[in-house]
This record gives C-alpha cells, sequence and structure tokens, in this order.
C-alpha cells in the first residue's frame, strides 16, 4: 500500500507539471482597431503585436456584452450572463448585498483550484463591493487591485470616492499609491508568474486601461506628439502603457521557462469608446451597442505547445470559451449542474474540428429592450417593441450599413424564433445596477462615491 501511495503521489505531481498555467489579460474599452495587430497606424502595441505572432487571432472575437460588469460576469461563469440576471453595472456599495454577480454562480478560479492550481486575481473586479462578492470569496488565492468599476491611474490620495479608493492586497486596504496604476498591475503580474514557476496556476488580469480618465505619464504623452486630437493622444500613449505592462508579465513568462505551456487569452471588455479616444473601424457602434462596435474585440488565444503561430481564425468565438478552454486545458471535467453556453477552443483553432465553435451567438441588454444574434454570416438586432428586426450580412457588410431584412424573409423569420426561443431561457435582472453613461463612472460622476455613505 506504501508503494502504491508513493506511485499515485508521483503520478499525481507528473500530470501536474503538464497541466498548462492559464492567463486571462482584459484590456477596458480598447477600440477594435487599437493594436498594431489589428492593423492600426497610430497605436503602438509592439508587445501585444509579438503575442498575436505566437499564437491565433480570432477575427470574428466577440464578447456577451457591451459593457464592462456583464461582459466580465460571463468571462468567469461560461454562461451568458442574462441566465443568472447579471445584466448591470452593479453600483459600489459594500452594504448592498445584491449588486454584484450572484453568489448561485461558480467561477471559473474555484472550478481550477479543485485540481491544485494557484489563482490570482490582479486589476479591476467591478462584480461587486459588499464582501461575499470580492475576490478572495470567489476562488482567488491571491488579489490585488480594486474592487469598483473604475480608477484613477497616478496621484490619487485615497478616500472613499471609487476611482480613489485604497488598492487592496489579499483583502487588506494598502496605503500605497503607485507611480502608474497600469504599471504597477504588469509588475505585480508578472511577480506573480515568477513566484509560482513550479506548479500551474491560473492568473485573472483585468486592466483599466485605456478606459478613461487618461493619465498617461507625461514621457508617455510626448511619443504621441503627432496626434493632433488630444483625447486621442491620452488614449494611445494610455495603451500604450498598457502594452509594456502586457509585456512586463510576457517577459517574466519567457525568464522563467514557463511561456510554452501557458495558455493567455487576450481580449477587450466591450468595444471602444469614441468619445473618449478610441477608434473601432470598420465596425459600426460603440460600447454600450449591440453594433460590432461594441461586441467584437481584438482576440488572441496563445498556446505554444498545442496551438498554431502567428494564424487567423475567422469562425465566431467567444469571451464566453474561456471557461470551457480553461477548464479542458487542466483536465477539469465540464460542469453539468445547469446550462453552459462555453465551448473549449483547443480544437477549432488547432484545425481538428473544423466546424464553428458556435451555430449562434446570443445578446440581450438593456433591461431586454435591446437583442442580437448571429448565426453564420448573418446577424440580427431589434428592439423589444420594434415592430421590424434589422438584418446585416457581415461578410459583404462588415460596417453594418446595409439592412438586408426585406429580402430575406425566411432568414429573419428563423433567427427571430431562435432568439424568443433563447430568451425563453433567461431571468429578469436581478439587481438595478447603474447607468452606463462614461461621465457616471468618470471622476466627479455620480456613481463614484459609495451609495449610502
Amino acid at each position: 500500500m506504501k508503494i502504491f501511495a508513493i506511485f499515485c503521489s508521483i503520478a499525481s505531481l507528473a500530470f501536474a507539471e503538464e497541466r498548462p498555467n492559464i492567463l486571462i489579460i482584459m484590456s477596458d474599452d480598447q477600440g477594435y482597431q487599437d493594436a498594431g495587430f489589428q492593423g492600426s497606424k497610430q497605436a503602438i502595441t509592439p508587445h501585444l503585436d509579438a503575442l498575436a505572432k505566437t499564437g491565433v487571432r480570432c477575427t470574428n472575437g466577440y464578447v456577451t456584452y457591451s459593457v464592462c460588469s456583464p461582459s466580465r460576469a460571463g468571462v468567469l461563469t461560461g454562461r451568458y450572463q442574462a441566465r443568472f440576471g447579471h445584466e448591470n453595472n452593479p453600483v459600489y456599495d459594500p452594504l448592498d448585498q445584491k449588486e454584484g454577480l450572484p453568489l448561485s454562480e461558480k467561477l471559473l478560479p474555484q472550478y481550477i483550484q479543485q485540481v491544485g492550481y494557484k489563482t490570482g486575481w490582479i486589476g479591476k473586479w467591478h462584480l461587486g463591493s459588499a464582501p461575499a462578492y470580492t475576490p478572495w470569496k470567489r476562488g482567488f488565492d491571491e488579489t490585488f487591485g480594486f474592487i469598483g468599476g473604475g480608477h484613477c491611474f497616478t496621484g490619487w490620495k485615497p478616500n472613499q470616492f471609487q476611482y480613489t479608493l485604497p488598492l487592496i492586497r489579499n483583502g487588506e486596504s494598502i496605503d500605497d499609491v503607485p507611480a502608474h496604476l497600469t504599471t504597477a498591475l504588469g509588475d505585480e503580474a508578472a511577480n506573480f508568474v515568477k513566484r509560482h514557476k513550479d506548479k500551474p496556476w491560473l492568473l485573472y488580469l483585468p486592466f483599466n486601461a485605456p478606459h478613461t480618465p487618461h493619465e498617461p505619464s507625461a514621457q508617455r504623452l510626448a511619443k504621441f506628439s503627432h496626434i493632433s486630437n488630444p483625447t486621442r493622444r491620452k488614449y494611445l500613449a494610455q495603451l500604450s502603457l498598457l502594452d509594456d505592462a502586457i509585456g512586463s508579465v510576457l517577459t517574466a513568462l519567457n525568464v522563467t521557462s514557463q511561456r510554452q505551456r501557458t495558455l493567455i487569452f487576450f481580449f477587450s471588455d466591450n468595444g471602444g469608446h469614441t468619445d473618449s479616444g478610441s477608434n473601432n473601424s470598420p465596425l459600426r457602434g460603440i460600447k454600450g451597442s449591440l453594433f460590432e462596435g461594441g461586441v467584437r474585440v481584438p482576440f488572441l488565444v496563445s498556446w505554444p505547445e498545442k496551438l498554431p503561430a502567428g494564424v487567423d481564425y475567422t469562425k465566431p468565438v467567444s469571451s464566453v470559451d474561456v471557461l470551457a478552454t480553461s477548464l479542458a486545458a487542466a483536465g477539469v471535467a465540464m460542469p453539468k449542474n445547469q446550462v453552459y453556453d462555453s465551448v473549449n477552443l483547443v480544437p477549432h483553432l488547432s484545425g481538428e474540428v473544423k466546424a464553428a465553435p458556435h451555430d449562434r451567438l446570443f445578446w440581450r441588454m438593456h433591461g431586454k429592450q435591446l437583442f442580437a444574434m448571429r448565426e453564420g454570416k448573418w446577424k440580427l438586432i431589434r428592439l423589444k417593441d420594434q415592430a421590424a428586426p434589422v438584418l446585416y450580412d457581415l461578410e459583404a457588410d462588415i460596417a453594418e450599413t446595409k439592412d438586408c431584412a426585406t429580402e430575406n424573409p425566411e432568414i429573419v423569420k428563423k433567427m427571430q424564433q431562435a432568439l424568443d426561443d433563447w430568451c425563453k431561457q433567461l431571468v429578469n435582472p436581478v439587481f438595478p445596477g447603474s447607468s452606463i453613461k462614461n461621465e457616471d463612472w468618470g471622476p466627479g460622476g455620480a456613481n463614484q462615491k459609495a451609495r449610502g455613505k
């Protein structure tokens, strides 16, 4: 029995060493075109461009919602957030027991912990601020960042306002104010990678850049002095700092010989808001809309041991697929206790499976007022009270300029029925949340201060 136990222990250790690390990097409000690997001539993103060369660029990569918090809820649960009513940005209020990702949902790190992974969250949370909703209560062993929906980047005085709250390390507030928050998050993530080089880990790294307020360093801003629009100039400088922070993490992976066995996802939480300096070309729409500019995002998947390098994948994929892909990589069976929308992307991106990961993608937004669906090349959008939905052929019209509904009544009918059937599976929003307007979330905005204080 003793020999058998030793054998099992050795086998378990060998299996652990074979399992990949999992790194989920998320930018915040990044424009669809705003990266070198997306064709931008203005955005300077050498580290992201290098990441794209080591993996797969998903040219039809989507998120499940075009606003921050619901999009993040979809990533961590592997389910459309409308299935559990998380359809608004939660108000920052540590006393509110409803505003947050419902506690009925089990999150990705909680599954990964069960097979011995070290789990970390570094960055922006925005999934509830009451104690039960915090990341250290939802499966993350190590934590560093801020709990609300946004934060200043430099020079703040810690107080009770959301954008100037103290940073939190492992559940405890700290007094330190870094020279620049984006750089600090990158350094923290690099240190996490170095500390855990001998054991599989999962790191969820959601930055708040290039979301407003744009506060790049003076030196970085000077590098974009040739950009005439001052808002665009600050945005690009902030994006450049983000790219450098991501570069710090990638360097840490390389110097610790972990890069080959690390599965990396990169995408934005939603489309850019053009009033804040982003560029979603050639897409129509912005953050908060269900046009492509709101939900189609820069999207990379890299795993050198398993996936091809420097290729494009053109079939639709979704950020909701992070859960199934990560669980499969870690050797964890997909749960069967409820409906999951997540698909393991590795067989599709590697070319092993030729079929598309999803037959259909769905969206519901803004208090059940706005709906969309993609099936193949077709995209249907409808308002709740709108008599006639609109239909776009995304292969011929990526900018969604021509409504094809009149010419394709049977396609519209079929898609409307599929959308109606999907909606029957959903629940009502479970917390009121806040306005999605940018002015409500920036410095001085109505939602900065904790409600009830």
